[in-house]
């Protein structure tokens, strides 16, 4: 699995065939989460999905949000008994991205 943690341009950009790309935001504080998703998402193609995982609770406010104005769908919202958030976002198509 790929960790943003890592080298930022490791990561992939998903697949709409079923494929998450993992993006390990543990750690990260408001707004990075967010915005290492956005950077991620941008070269994405539609359907693309991402698995998001992070420890800060403004992320789950800031991923729903993000989905909603960028016009990405959030498929999945949980919180482990651990306090990590896990999210499931889906790539919008092109105009999505348009609004940056």
């Amino acid at each position: 699995m790929l960790s943003t943690r890592d080298e930022d341009d490791k990561m992939s950009a998903g697949s709409p065939n079923g494929e998450e790309t993992h993006l390990d935001l543990k750690g990260l504080k408001c707004p990075m989460p967010v915005l290492r998703l956005a950077k991620a998402i941008r070269s994405a193609d539609e359907g693309a999905r991402f698995r998001v995982e992070a420890t800060d609770p403004m992320a789950k406010l800031d991923v729903a949000h993000f989905c909603n104005t960028k016009g990405h769908r959030l498929l999945e919202s949980a919180e482990g008994e651990d306090g990590v958030l896990s999210f499931l976002v889906e790539a919008g198509g092109p105009t999505a991205e348009a609004t940056d």
